[in-house]
Formats: C-alpha cells, structure tokens, sequence
C-alpha cells in the first residue's frame, strides 16, 4: 500500500531530524562531537556501499541504468539517493522534469513557465500567459510550481520568478541550512 509506505517513510525521516536535534542540545560538547562524528561515519559508509551497489548495476547495461533511473523516481529512494549525492538524474533534469508535471495545470489556466537557467543552486523561471487576470491564479500557479520544483530537486538553494508579479525569490532551507547545489560524488549516465 504505497501510501501507507509513505507515511511510514515521512514518520521516520522526522524521527531522525528530531533525534539529530536533540543531539545538537547535549550540554557535553565531547557528546555532541562523539554523536557527530558517529553519524558521519555511518553516513560515509552507507554512501560507500550505495555507490558500490549503483556500480554493479550500473555495469549490467542498459537495463541495470533504467533499474537506477526507475529508482531515481521513487519517492523514498529518490530522497536517500540525493542525500549521498548519488542520484542518477543532475538537477538540470530534475527541474525539468517538475515543469514538466506541472505544464499541463499551467496550460489549463492560460499560462505556462519557461526555465531561465540553473546556477549555483538557484532555479530561475518565468511565468507566461494570462492566468485569467487574477492576483491569486497567478499566486497558486507560482506556488503549484515552486512546490513542485522543491518536490524533484530538495538541493536547490533559491527559485527566482519572473512573471506577472515581476520578481521574487523563494530561498529553500533543510535542516536549517542550504544544501549544496549540484553535489554528486558519483557519476552515472543522465537518464531521461
């Protein structure tokens, strides 16, 4: 029941960012690095093990590439690829690929969005059409599409929109702090 996968998924990421919080309150600051860096060794070696994995399946061909570009697309998955900077798809196909799911809603509301660019983390779009002459169309079509921007690609620092309200920009934080833009440590075909 994927919904149900889902939600467990949310339950336990939030799980780990409220344990990881609580880390950052530990009076000790020999705790606190100890946990640290305890974290950050798991997190070395799960990324070693996943690259390996991504690899191999790599290797088998085209099959094995559409395996990965398949899991590139799953929710979950997706999200733990990004996190070790292994996902198949660069962030250029990932914000391609939102404007694309949202292309159609756009379309039935007389307008649409142009990618203007990707660069140092910062998307920058322009809305087009007419939205029907309607401060708030234009608002919910700006909103349906930074939301779906941030959906496929959490790693982008900003979004910056340049339309019918003229410009405005929407920084992106997780954790607290800006991800870095376009790191990957390994390199797989872009798939798309």
């Amino acid at each position: 029941m994927p919904g149900s996968e889902d939600r467990q998924s949310r339950e336990r990421i939030h799980r780990l960012e409220t344990l990881l919080q609580e880390v950052d309150q530990f009076k000790d600051p020999r705790a606190r690095d100890k946990t640290r860096q305890i974290v950050q060794a798991l997190m070395d070696l799960h990324s070693a093990a996943l690259e390996a994995i991504l690899t191999r399946v790599a290797a088998t061909g085209d099959a094995g590439v559409a395996l990965i570009d398949e899991m590139g697309n799953d929710e979950l998955v997706s999200g733990l690829l990004l996190l070790y900077g292994l996902h198949p798809l660069d962030l250029n196909a990932r914000v391609g690929q939102a404007l694309e799911s949202v292309r159609p809603y756009l379309h039935s509301h007389g307008g649409n969005v142009e990618l203007l660019g990707v660069a140092d983390g910062i998307v920058r779009i322009r809305l087009e059409g007419s939205c029907h002459g309607c401060p708030s169309s234009a608002l919910t079509l700006k909103s349906t599409i930074e939301e779906a921007i941030y959906e496929k690609a959490p790693d982008i620092t900003a979004i910056e929109v340049e339309g019918a309200n003229g410009h405005s920009a929407a920084p992106a934080e997780v954790n607290g702090t800006a991800p870095a833009a376009g790191h990957r440590r390994f390199a797989l075909p872009v798939v798309g």
